[in-house]
This record gives C-alpha cells, structure tokens and sequence, in this order.
C-alpha cells in the first residue's frame, strides 16, 4: 500500500512540470501588469484546490485505480469512460509522455549538444529507463518520485533564493524597453487562465492510485497538501520572476528560471536550473507511467477484446502489460516527434479542449453521484455543496471555451475528431469479440 507521502509525490509530479519555467512568460505576455498576474496565478490555485476536494470527494467514495474513468462512467455512462480511457491513451498521455522526454533532453542539450537523432534515443531511454523502473513495483516508482519532485521544490524555492539575493543585493529588475501595457481584457485574462491552469493541471490522475492508498483519509491528504504546497511554489516562482526580472523582462524572456538564476548567481545558477527543468520533465514522464497504464488497465477490464491488457501483477502492484503497451505507442510517438518537429507538440495543445472537457464533466459528476447514488458511503464530503463543485465545473468549463478559440478551427477539429475516432475503434473492438 502506498502511504500519503508517495500519493503526495504523484499529485505533485503530475503537476509541477516544465510548465512553471515556461509558462509565466505567456501570461505576462496576456496581462502585461503585476498585479493582474499574480491575482490570475492565486485565482488559478484557488480554482484547483476546489477541484482538489472534489477529487478527495470522488475518490474516497469511489477508490479505483481508474480515477476518472470509474468516476465519469457512474456518472455518465460506460460511452463516456471509453471516450475519456481512449484520449487518455490514444494522445494526451502517451504523446504527453513523449514530448516530455524531448522537453527533457532539449535541456540537458544546453549542457551537452546533441544532434536530434541523438536527442530522440536519449528520450526514448529515458522512457525505457522509467518505465523499468516501474515494472520493478509500484513502490520502486514512487521512491524515483519522491526524489524528482524533491527537486522540483528545490528548484523553484531557489527561485524565490535568487530574488531575495538581488534584493539584498539592491540590484533592481533588468530594465527593458517596452510599450505601456493595453487595459487587461476578458479575452486576455481568459487566454492568460488556459496556461494557468495547464501548469495546475493534472492533480486529478493521482485519483488513479485511490485503492492503492491505506485509507481514503490518506488520499484527501495527499491531494489537499499536495495542491497547497504547489500553490504556494507557484506564487513564490511568480513573485520571484516579477521581483527579478521586471514584467517586461518576463515577457521578453523565454526561459525565465533559467534568465533569473544567471542574474543572481551567474551561469553556475543557470546551470543548476537547466538541470531542474530537465528533471521536472522526467517528473511528469514519470508520474504519467505510473498513472496512465492504470486508466489503460481499468478501462480493458470492461472491453473483452483488451482482455490481454487487464493483467494485474500482484508481486510487484502494477498493470504490466497496460504499462508496455503505452510505453510501446511513447517510443513510436518519439520516433515521430524526432521527424515532425512542431508539429507534434502542436498535436498535443490541440487536445488540450478534450483535458477540461472531461475535467467539467468530473466536477458535474460530483453533483450527479451525490443525488444518484446517495446511499455510497462517503468519507470525505466537499465543503459547502453543491456549490464548490459548481464553481469547479464552471471554471473548467470556462477554460474549456478559452481553449477552444485558443486553437481554433482546426485544433477543434483535431480535438472532437480523435473523440470520434473513439468510438469508432470502440465498435470494432465489440464487432472483434462477436465474431
């Protein structure tokens, strides 16, 4: 069983990726004031340690090592569960999984040059290696977790280090020329609220490991602390951007950690940083293993055809053949991200709208479940419902539709089209299984 600890570890992996060293240059881009940043970035939390208690809710009444998927099919139906398991795997996963590693090895090429077919066979170890990991039992990935978002806390506690420094120091924020910032508008702030909560995002697969854990109390903990501690690393890492690099200097900046480190301590402090972002990709990559086979597992339970792949090992307590299987389709995704480039992260942005489609559904299911099924006993209850889950659904649902016009047509018709393709490859499996 795991304890709260390592449940904590999964939440935060899932979550504190690469995109806290990115993203923050897209927002200020969007917003272009300090204040308006950091009240999005606090609203962002906010909104996330709501859905946090509907998880600890959904999860303590309902442990599975499906998560949402076990949840969206009590709620929703076995259509809506396939359609959620299929994304999971199909895309947002495996292709997540994949573009982690190439994110983590484009750091590490800061430090050691590679040519990118190199950087292709560096990632696809990487996934080998974690995943080697993991087949080794469920306690030897989350130990290798523990350690990764260990990091991750170093690396954006020295953030808020390298700020004070040059305060200290009275050395102020790098002044670079601008124009004066536009009215914050509802498109932008909408706009500045997708990357937001893409970098709060995730803590919702750790719901996978709710039947795993010693009690439901200890997945409540895991999910509540773990979301508070993220929060508060958010806002020092923000803080420490505006405070060490000026809003104009943090819009201008791609690699924002990396500019401020180097400010306060030189290229050792630009060193060390490049190391951290690389290893809080392999964090994700990790906690994606560790997570995503066993959706692919829960949801195999329920199709005949996928028999093969609803294999439990009980000596080591993971889904092996579900885990093989998806680090089978990452390495093939790798090989084609080497040859496509941009165009294969832009595959995965445009799924985002799928991400906060099902994430509103979770939260409406939360309402549903409560007054469908009240007789479940349920451990842990949301606070003041129905109306922390609606506002949950309805901040998801916002995101939803910011997303939406964020890619466009054409993202849409990537989005609903993988949806479609779905249920096409679900009627074949049953079409299999008759024959």
């Amino acid at each position: 069983m795991l304890s709260t600890t390592a449940a904590a570890a999964v939440v935060m992996g899932m979550v504190i990726g690469a995109g806290i060293f990115r993203t923050p240059q897209l927002v200020a881009q969007s917003l272009g004031g300090e204040g308006a940043l950091m009240m999005a970035w606090a609203l962002g939390g906010v909104f996330a340690l709501i859905g946090a208690l509907c998880y600890a809710e959904l999860s303590a009444a309902y442990p599975d090592t499906g998560g949402d998927y076990r949840f969206l099919r009590e709620a929703f139906g076995g259509d809506a569960a396939w359609l959620f398991a299929w994304s999971r795997f199909a895309v947002i996963f495996s292709a997540s999984g994949a573009l982690l590693a190439f994110v983590g090895i484009d750091y590490l090429a800061e430090l050691v040059p590679m040519d990118t077919l190199t950087r292709a066979a560096v990632a696809g170890g990487m996934v080998i290696l974690l995943t080697a990991l993991n087949l080794r039992g469920v306690q030897t990935g989350t130990r290798a977790q523990i350690a990764m978002v260990a990091m991750d806390v170093a690396a954006l506690l020295a953030l808020g280090a390298a700020a004070l420094w040059l305060a200290h120091q009275g050395i102020a924020p790098q002044q670079v020329a601008t124009v004066a910032a536009a009215p914050v508008t509802l498109a932008a702030f909408g706009q500045s609220m997708v990357f937001i909560m893409l970098a709060y995002g995730g803590f919702n697969d750790a719901s996978t490991l709710s039947a795993e854990v010693r009690t439901p109390a200890d997945m409540t903990r895991a999910l509540l602390g773990g979301m508070v501690l993220i929060t508060a690393l958010y806002m020092i890492a923000n803080w420490a951007y505006v405070r060490g690099l000026g809003m104009a200097g943090l819009a201008g900046s791609e690699a924002p950690a990396a500019a401020l480190m180097a400010r306060a301590f030189g290229p050792a402090g630009e060193t060390v940083i490049v190391i951290c972002v690389a290893i809080a990709a392999f964090s994700v990559l990790n906690a994606l293993i560790i997570v995503g086979g066993r959706t692919l597992y829960t949801a195999a339970e329920d199709e005949p055809a996928l028999a093969a792949l609803a294999q439990w090992d009980q000596s080591k307590g993971v889904p092996r053949a579900a885990i093989l299987v998806q680090t089978a389709v990452e390495l093939a995704l790798i090989a084609w991200g080497a040859a496509s480039g941009r165009g294969f992260a832009t595959m995965v942005d445009y799924l985002s709208p799928i991400y906060w489609l099902f994430l509103t559904m979770s939260g409406l299911a939360v309402v549903i479940l409560r007054r469908r099924q009240p007789e479940v006993e349920r451990p842990y209850k949301v606070p003041l419902y129905p109306v922390l889950p609606l506002i949950f659904a309805a901040a998801c649902a916002g995101v939803l539709y910011s997303s939406v016009i964020y890619v466009g047509w054409s993202g849409c018709l990537i989005s609903f089209g993988m949806l479609a393709l779905g249920f096409i490859v679900r009627s074949g499996l049953r079409l299999s299984v008759k024959r």
